[in-house]
């Protein structure tokens, strides 16, 4: 009987060496698939910087988000936010924003004549105050009177002539009435002089000798004070007393308090020396005289 094969009929190759064993203290192999990059999804790895971006964002802002903006702010939060803005903001003085808030309804007035020889000069500049806003100016009478033309000059720089429309002659005051106006005229905002007191706030504004317009501030000097013209023609009394600077050319301007509302017409100053300059001593009829010569009363 035929013994089987031990081994096959394929043609016998040179003998394999025998395996090296490693030494008891070598380190065992690496296997290559060790040393292959892990691979990310391929979304992820398209994306990974902006992923990783917007995590570091997102831990900076919970870094630096104030605790305040997690909590419901109280009113002590906003009261020391309106402190610390009052204390660091460079805001207007009162007497700006006082001749701010009437600068719109401010009229320069001139007044003009015609000589014999029929040449047009110049009779009275002064200040008015617009009060009715259909055109309606209040000013001094002695800055208008035997004027042969008015002629206004608003806050815009235009400029209309004018009418002498009513006089209250013991007051010194002139109501004129504008013919053109500006599209945005503005009256003044009137207050009455009840509650006026010494040491109050006020300002002048008008052109003094022409320039302007302009604005000086003072207070209050005192009540129902009188005045006699240097002529010694005319004496008014009731009015009120200023150190505000004023000069020939307010006359006919409103007098303002800090609040921007208009208490009097400036009408004189007190100047014992032929300079007629200031020297600290201005009057005012009171507003509720002014107004009674337009036959209104605005309280």
């Amino acid at each position: 009987m035929r013994q089987p094969a031990l081994y096959s009929r394929s043609p016998r190759g040179p003998a394999a060496p025998d395996p090296v064993l490693p030494a008891a203290d070598s380190p065992p192999p690496v296997s290559p698939r060790s040393h292959r990059r892990i691979r990310l999804p391929h979304w992820q790895e398209r994306h990974w910087r902006w992923l990783a971006l917007a995590a570091l964002l997102l831990l900076l802002a919970q870094a630096l988000w104030p605790a305040t903006a997690q909590r419901k702010l109280t009113q002590k939060d906003i009261d020391a936010a309106v402190l610390r803005t009052l204390e660091t903001a460079n805001l207007p003085s009162p007497a700006a924003r006082a001749a701010a808030a009437v600068a719109p309804s401010l009229v320069r007035v001139a007044g003009f004549v015609t000589d014999k020889d029929g040449e047009e000069k110049d009779h009275g500049l002064g200040s008015g105050v617009v009060i009715v806003d259909s055109g309606v100016i209040l000013t001094n009478l002695h800055v208008v009177a035997g004027a042969s033309r008015i002629e206004l000059t608003f806050h815009d720089g235009s400029r209309s002539a004018a009418l002498m429309t009513g006089a209250q002659i013991h007051n010194d005051l002139a109501v004129l009435q504008a013919q053109k106006l500006p599209d945005d005229l503005k009256a003044a905002t009137l207050r009455s002089t009840a509650e006026l007191q010494p040491g109050d706030g006020v300002v002048a504004v008008g052109f003094p000798f022409g320039i302007g317009p302009s604005v000086s501030s003072g207070v209050v000097s005192g009540l129902g004070r009188s005045f006699r013209s240097p002529e010694g023609k005319q004496q008014i009394g009731n009015l009120i007393q200023f150190d505000a600077a004023a000069n020939p050319g307010n006359s006919g301007g409103p007098l303002v308090t800090m609040d921007g509302e208009v208490v009097g017409i400036v009408t004189a100053i007190l100047n014992p020396s032929e300079q007629r300059t200031f020297i600290g001593i201005g009057f005012a009829v009171p507003i509720e005289n002014a107004a009674a010569a337009v036959g209104m009363h605005p309280f």
